[in-house]
Protein backbone atom coordinates (compact mmCIF):
# COMPACT_ATOMS: atom_id res chain seq x y z
CA UNK A 1 0.00 0.00 0.00
CA UNK A 2 1.33 3.83 -0.63
CA UNK A 3 0.10 6.89 -1.27
CA UNK A 4 0.73 7.48 -4.69
CA UNK A 5 -0.08 11.21 -4.33
CA UNK A 6 -3.39 11.78 -5.20
CA UNK A 7 -3.87 12.30 -1.55
CA UNK A 8 -2.66 14.57 0.78
CA UNK A 9 -2.12 14.81 4.59
CA UNK A 10 -1.17 17.37 6.86
CA UNK A 11 -1.58 17.60 10.43
CA UNK A 12 -2.05 21.67 10.84
CA UNK A 13 -3.13 20.62 14.73
CA UNK A 14 -1.63 18.17 16.89
CA UNK A 15 -5.05 16.67 17.10
CA UNK A 16 -6.19 16.66 13.43
CA UNK A 17 -5.60 14.94 10.76
CA UNK A 18 -6.77 16.14 7.27
CA UNK A 19 -7.30 14.56 4.19
CA UNK A 20 -8.03 16.23 0.72
CA UNK A 21 -8.52 14.60 -2.58
CA UNK A 22 -10.15 15.69 -6.05
CA UNK A 23 -11.99 13.39 -7.58
CA UNK A 24 -13.22 14.16 -11.22
CA UNK A 25 -17.35 13.39 -10.50
CA UNK A 26 -20.01 15.60 -9.61
CA UNK A 27 -20.57 15.67 -5.74
CA UNK A 28 -23.78 14.09 -5.47
CA UNK A 29 -22.44 11.08 -7.00
CA UNK A 30 -19.31 11.44 -4.47
CA UNK A 31 -21.65 11.84 -1.71
CA UNK A 32 -23.70 8.51 -2.71
CA UNK A 33 -20.00 6.55 -2.87
CA UNK A 34 -19.91 7.24 0.71
CA UNK A 35 -23.35 6.74 1.87
CA UNK A 36 -24.49 3.55 -0.34
CA UNK A 37 -23.71 0.21 0.78
CA UNK A 38 -23.89 -0.72 -2.91
CA UNK A 39 -21.34 1.60 -3.73
CA UNK A 40 -19.66 1.46 -0.12
CA UNK A 41 -18.61 -2.33 -1.03
CA UNK A 42 -17.37 -1.54 -4.51
CA UNK A 43 -14.17 0.72 -2.90
CA UNK A 44 -13.81 1.38 0.26
CA UNK A 45 -10.72 -0.33 1.78
CA UNK A 46 -7.83 -0.81 0.34
CA UNK A 47 -6.96 -3.25 -2.27
CA UNK A 48 -7.38 -6.69 -1.63
CA UNK A 49 -9.34 -5.67 1.09
CA UNK A 50 -13.53 -6.59 0.88
CA UNK A 51 -15.96 -5.07 2.78
CA UNK A 52 -17.97 -7.86 4.53
CA UNK A 53 -20.46 -5.98 6.55
CA UNK A 54 -21.67 -2.53 5.39
CA UNK A 55 -24.58 -1.00 7.47
CA UNK A 56 -26.00 2.27 7.10
CA UNK A 57 -28.52 4.31 8.86
CA UNK A 58 -28.27 7.58 7.34
CA UNK A 59 -29.92 9.87 9.32
CA UNK A 60 -28.74 12.36 12.15
CA UNK A 61 -28.40 9.72 15.05
CA UNK A 62 -28.50 7.39 12.90
CA UNK A 63 -24.84 5.48 12.18
CA UNK A 64 -22.79 3.13 10.09
CA UNK A 65 -21.01 -0.18 10.77
CA UNK A 66 -18.19 -1.50 8.70
CA UNK A 67 -16.52 -4.33 8.62
CA UNK A 68 -13.20 -4.98 6.44
CA UNK A 69 -11.73 -8.33 5.51
CA UNK A 70 -8.24 -8.01 4.60
CA UNK A 71 -6.45 -11.19 2.07
CA UNK A 72 -4.91 -12.70 5.25
CA UNK A 73 -8.67 -13.08 6.53
CA UNK A 74 -7.79 -10.55 9.12
CA UNK A 75 -10.77 -8.57 9.86
CA UNK A 76 -11.48 -4.60 11.16
CA UNK A 77 -14.09 -3.34 12.49
CA UNK A 78 -15.50 0.23 12.95
CA UNK A 79 -18.89 2.18 13.68
CA UNK A 80 -19.67 5.54 13.89
CA UNK A 81 -23.10 8.36 14.52
CA UNK A 82 -23.79 10.37 12.21
CA UNK A 83 -23.87 14.15 14.01
CA UNK A 84 -24.90 16.13 11.28
CA UNK A 85 -25.86 15.48 7.34
CA UNK A 86 -26.43 18.28 4.74
CA UNK A 87 -25.95 16.07 1.00
CA UNK A 88 -24.29 16.64 -0.74
CA UNK A 89 -21.86 18.93 0.87
CA UNK A 90 -20.71 17.87 4.07
CA UNK A 91 -21.51 15.54 7.01
CA UNK A 92 -20.19 14.78 10.44
CA UNK A 93 -19.76 11.92 12.27
CA UNK A 94 -18.10 10.34 15.73
CA UNK A 95 -15.98 7.46 14.69
CA UNK A 96 -14.01 4.57 16.68
CA UNK A 97 -12.71 1.38 16.03
CA UNK A 98 -13.05 -2.18 17.30
CA UNK A 99 -9.23 -2.51 18.37
CA UNK A 100 -8.52 0.83 19.08
CA UNK A 101 -8.95 2.95 21.79
CA UNK A 102 -11.13 6.42 21.54
CA UNK A 103 -13.44 8.45 19.17
CA UNK A 104 -13.10 10.36 16.47
CA UNK A 105 -15.36 13.19 15.19
CA UNK A 106 -14.55 13.48 11.43
CA UNK A 107 -15.83 16.62 9.24
CA UNK A 108 -16.12 15.69 5.57
CA UNK A 109 -17.04 18.61 2.93
CA UNK A 110 -17.51 18.09 -0.71
CA UNK A 111 -16.80 21.59 -2.75
CA UNK A 112 -17.86 20.77 -6.98
CA UNK A 113 -16.05 23.19 -9.33
CA UNK A 114 -16.18 22.49 -12.97
CA UNK A 115 -17.73 18.71 -12.45
CA UNK A 116 -14.40 18.07 -10.52
CA UNK A 117 -15.43 17.45 -6.58
CA UNK A 118 -12.54 18.20 -3.82
CA UNK A 119 -13.32 16.36 -0.51
CA UNK A 120 -12.06 17.24 2.58
CA UNK A 121 -12.08 15.33 5.83
CA UNK A 122 -11.04 16.69 9.10
CA UNK A 123 -10.53 13.88 11.90
CA UNK A 124 -10.38 15.52 15.23
CA UNK A 125 -8.88 12.84 17.93
CA UNK A 126 -9.38 13.01 21.89
CA UNK A 127 -5.64 13.53 22.27
CA UNK A 128 -2.53 14.04 20.10
CA UNK A 129 -1.26 10.29 21.45
CA UNK A 130 -4.85 9.27 19.86
CA UNK A 131 -3.98 10.77 16.33
CA UNK A 132 -0.12 10.14 15.93
CA UNK A 133 -1.61 6.23 17.03
CA UNK A 134 -3.65 6.39 13.92
CA UNK A 135 -0.64 8.16 11.51
CA UNK A 136 1.87 5.74 12.65
CA UNK A 137 -0.67 2.56 12.04
CA UNK A 138 -0.34 3.57 8.10
CA UNK A 139 -4.02 5.14 7.96
CA UNK A 140 -2.26 7.52 5.03
CA UNK A 141 -1.85 4.60 2.95
CA UNK A 142 -4.82 2.94 3.13
CA UNK A 143 -6.92 5.75 2.89
CA UNK A 144 -5.13 7.11 -0.33
CA UNK A 145 -5.38 3.36 -2.13
CA UNK A 146 -9.10 3.34 -1.00
CA UNK A 147 -9.71 6.62 -2.37
CA UNK A 148 -7.85 5.81 -5.37
CA UNK A 149 -10.21 2.37 -5.75
CA UNK A 150 -13.11 5.39 -5.44
CA UNK A 151 -11.71 7.51 -7.92
CA UNK A 152 -11.79 4.56 -10.32
CA UNK A 153 -15.69 3.30 -9.75
CA UNK A 154 -16.87 7.25 -10.14
CA UNK A 155 -14.73 7.33 -13.77
CA UNK A 156 -16.41 3.95 -14.43
CA UNK A 157 -20.02 5.04 -13.60
CA UNK A 158 -20.28 8.41 -13.99
CA UNK A 159 -21.00 7.61 -17.75
CA UNK A 160 -23.98 5.65 -16.56
CA UNK A 161 -25.87 7.77 -13.97
CA UNK A 162 -29.36 8.41 -14.04
CA UNK A 163 -30.33 11.02 -12.67
CA UNK A 164 -28.79 11.35 -9.23
CA UNK A 165 -27.83 7.24 -8.37
CA UNK A 166 -24.69 5.80 -9.83
CA UNK A 167 -26.09 2.67 -11.45
CA UNK A 168 -23.78 -0.75 -11.41
CA UNK A 169 -21.13 0.03 -14.35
Amino acid sequence: MKNTGTLKVTTPTDREIVMTRVFDAPRHLVFEAFTKPELLKRWFGPRGWSLVVCEVDLRVGGGFRFVLRGPDGREMGMRGVYRELAPPDRSVHVESFDDFPGESLVTTELVEQEGKTTLTATVLAASQEARDAVISSGMEHGAAESYDRLAELLTATETHAVGTSVQEG
